[in-house]
């Protein structure tokens, strides 16, 4: 149900800020991410949309786009990699996504800080202290200009020149402070292996557009996100000392509350959707950015699901949506000439649930497995 707080900033009339419900926040999330309908918004407009997709490995971003858009078929992606619209590097939380070739050089810049922390937070910096970083920045971009090069080939090459330092050290500092793509066919569906890595410039071309301002950035992120509090934009993207943005941008944007009183903005023409919206089930990949994008994930994941999809070694599992929350996980197991989705429900599901999940299912093997002739789905005991 609505309710109404005292705000100690204005929000409209009367200074009350209305808040918005776990449901209603569930709903607007879902609502942006194209979970309550697929899109059929063309490829790279829905990448840009999303800003970029958490691809730490090769095929989630592939279900990601296929669990959003209508007609979605493997090769579409392959493609964009191929003719290099889309590519493959560190931006946000100073990981690999997949972002567009329009705007990775106008993104990787704003997000620039959160690398360089992460690198002078990291041990590498007593490997190279007292050396003087431009020459090896100088020569870590005349290598990867002239050919695509491994990270252990770069830190190979790279001590050649500096014999007494680490290579890994040399390697990665490089790569952080340089703007790299990953090069195909690395980073396609199935693919794994060596990644090697080139200087977008080289792989893309001079680019034309000034780089993103935070302020921009903050925009995009609560089109995609919002409502959203300072807190999750930072979560979501790595960086900090927002909240001086957020205040810059106030009179252009919406503010509420959450149910705990913590404030939220968005961008006014957004769609917030009443919290009993009807949503279907749905089949979240591995490091889906609709886990990873708030500090507070209770929109989408309670707690006690959270600690069972978040592993202690990084790894974020495949999960379940059932009425717009992670109600369960799921993988694939393949045998020989068969392939097998193995749902692993939180609690029991209703026979309703099961039937929308094993045609969705069903829906998804004939996209990421068309090569094998046998299909299933399978429940596994509630545990």
């Amino acid at each position: 149900m609505t309710q109404e707080v005292r705000s100690p900033r204005r929000e409209g009339k009367g200074g009350l800020a209305r808040v918005l419900s776990t449901r209603e926040l569930n709903r607007a999330l879902l609502q942006r991410q194209f979970l309550v309908s697929r899109t059929r918004r063309p490829l790279l407009e829905v990448i840009e949309h999303l800003i970029a997709l958490q691809a730490q490995a090769s095929n989630p971003p592939y279900v990601g786009l296929w669990t959003r858009m209508e007609h979605f078929q493997l090769q579409d992606l392959t493609r964009c990699y191929e003719n290099r619209s889309v590519v493959r590097g560190s931006t946000l939380r100073s990981t690999q996504h997949l972002v567009t070739a329009r705007d990775y050089p106008v993104l990787r810049p704003v997000l620039q800080p959160v690398l360089d922390r992460m690198i002078k937070h990291s041990a590498y910096p007593r490997e190279l202290a007292g050396l003087d970083m431009g020459p090896v920045f100088a020569e870590g971009r005349r290598l990867l200009s002239k050919q695509p090069l491994s990270a252990v080939e770069l830190g190979r090459r790279l001590q050649e020149k500096w014999p007494d330092r680490d290579g890994q050290a040399l390697s990665m500092v490089v790569r952080m402070a340089e703007s790299l793509i990953t090069v195909p066919p690395f980073g396609t569906w199935g693919v794994g292996g060596e990644v090697e890595f080139t200087p977008s410039e080289s792989w893309l071309g001079p680019c034309q557009r000034p780089a993103l301002s935070r302020e921009d950035l903050v925009l995009r992120y609560l089109g995609a996100f919002g409502p959203a509090s300072v807190k999750d934009m930072q979560h979501w993207s790595g960086m900090i000392h927002l909240g001086e943005v957020f205040d810059q941008l106030r009179p252009q944007l919406r503010t509420f509350r959450d149910e705990q009183g913590v404030e939220l903005f968005d961008v006014p023409d957004a769609p917030r959707p009443d919290g009993d919206t009807p949503v279907p089930v749905r089949f979240i990949p591995e490091f889906d950015n609709l886990l990873l994008s708030h500090a507070d994930r209770t929109r989408i994941i309670s707690e006690p699901h959270r600690k069972r999809v978040f592993t202690v070694n990084g790894i974020i599992r495949p999960t379940v949506l059932v009425d717009g929350f992670v109600r369960g996980m799921w993988k694939l197991e393949r045998a020989k000439g068969s392939v097998t989705l193995r749902v692993e429900p939180f609690a029991r599901l209703s026979r309703e649930d099961r039937t929308a999940l094993t045609e969705e299912g069903m829906r998804l093997l004939s996209c990421v497995a068309s090569d094998v002739a046998s299909h299933d789905v399978h429940f596994a005991p509630v545990s």
